[in-house]
């Protein structure tokens, strides 16, 4: 499988300045770099790296046809048209993977090293406090149930009561009772009042509990496919997944229970699904470098909706390297300082000037690959945290209405066993 599977690509056409014309071909977007595949030869007639981009803008040639170029480090300019499904569309994502280039440099792994047993050991620490709070899961899981079972056993005794109440009021009070409203049906229609306010609050309360945030990621956005991609940001929740926009208005909002699929093209685009009966599906596209943040999160409260494509499946084969060696010859021909630029080097110091602590301290302890794993185990965790205090709160509030709806029925039966013994 090649080193080079693309995050996304483009049918356009590319200038060709020494030979002034354009070459038609496809513009593809890799993890650190951008190419331009002719059509015709197949071959590579355009490589530069996103930490070599200068300025991307949209630009009108002199024959007033859009396109968008591309100022790389040497004022060296690349100029693209004809690209499908708009311009726009490719410059927002380009732009999105360029600017999150920037702000994370190091973010990517750097190739196979000895892994320190500190980090190795942080790992595994947090792996085992993943697992206990897995297993905690799983018991509130049932303890929730039990008091699930334990409010409908509630509600059957109260709906037995309001059976026995009216009963009594027509024992009490026969058809032909002639002095209008009896003073009891007033309370009983109090009652439901303070009934209905108290659904309320506590409707109210568990809203306010599922809207706990527990990942935001930029991102560049589009309802169905892809030719109105935007920018945005995705917003994954204990209880949805939100689709707003750069100023964080609300596009749409996925329920947690309504999602039907969640299809992974890489590891930085995902396809959310709602089916309906009757009506268009409604489906949007993400497309993020910090998609792998959010994935780690998905793949546990989605886990059976979760879909994996072909494309994914080439991401999959080919763990990340160096950057250096995802660049290619089109790389190794530009030197190797540039390369160097992207990677961390020791301090040279003079043999026999360094001392055993000076040794430890050069050597790194945790490697860029082992906090990779550390980051997303640890959002794994406190998606974890988040549904446990969201499970525990809403059997706090199941406690509160248990406790007031067993006084409140044994207050009833109390009532209705002295309007029974003044009957007989």
């Amino acid at each position: 499988m090649s080193r080079d599977a693309p995050i996304h690509s483009w049918p356009g056409s590319y200038y060709i300045n020494s030979e002034k014309r354009w070459e038609g071909g496809t513009l593809c977007l890799t993890r650190t770099t951008v190419r331009f595949i002719s059509s015709h030869s197949k071959g590579c007639i355009a490589s530069f790296r996103l930490s070599r981009i200068v300025e991307i803008k949209t630009e009108t040639s002199s024959f007033i046809f859009s396109t968008l170029t591309v100022l790389e480090e040497g004022n060296v300019k690349h100029w693209f048209g004809s690209l499908k499904p708009h311009r726009a569309a490719v410059f927002n994502v380009l732009e999105h993977f360029w600017r999150e280039r920037l702000l994370s440099p190091t973010s990517e792994a750097r190739g196979a090293e000895c892994q320190p047993s500190k980090g190795r050991e942080l790992i595994n620490l947090v792996a085992g406090a993943q697992r206990r709070l897995e297993d905690t899961g799983i018991v509130l899981g049932h303890q929730g149930e039990q008091f699930d079972n334990m409010m409908q056993g509630l509600e059957n005794i109260d709906s037995d009561l309001g059976v026995a109440d009216k009963l009594l009021s027509e024992l009490e009070s026969p058809s032909w009772w002639p002095f209008g409203k009896l003073p009891w049906k007033s309370q009983q229609e109090a009652k439901a009042e303070d009934a209905a306010k108290a659904a309320a609050a506590l409707s109210a309360a568990k809203d306010s509990s599922r809207s706990k945030v527990i990942a935001s990621i930029p991102a560049v956005l589009s309802k169905g496919g892809d030719s109105d991609l935007k920018p945005g940001c995705l917003l994954v929740l204990v209880s949805s997944l939100e689709a707003r926009d750069t100023n964080c208005h609300l596009i749409h909002r996925f329920e947690r229970n309504e999602i039907d699929e969640i299809r992974v093209h890489s590891p930085y685009e995902i396809a959310v699904r709602q089916r309906f009966i009757g009506k268009p599906d409604v489906c949007y596209r993400f497309l993020s470098a910090k998609m792998p943040d959010a994935l780690c999160v998905l793949e546990m409260q989605y886990r059976k909706k979760m879909e994996l494509t072909s494309e994914y499946a080439a991401f999959r084969a080919t763990p990340l390297s160096s950057p250096s060696d995802k660049e290619g010859p089109h790389w190794k021909e530009a030197g190797l300082t540039q390369g160097c630029q992207d990677t961390e080097l020791p301090v040279e110091v003079p043999a026999g000037e360094l001392s055993q602590l000076q040794v430890q301290v050069l050597q790194p302890s945790v490697s860029q690959a082992e906090a990779q794993e550390l980051k997303q185990m640890l959002m794994q965790l406190k998606n974890l945290a988040l549904e446990a205090e969201t499970e525990l709160e809403r059997q706090d509030e199941v406690l509160d209405v248990l406790t007031s709806s067993t006084d409140r029925a044994t207050m009833h039966i109390g009532k209705h066993t002295c309007r029974m013994k003044r009957l007989l």
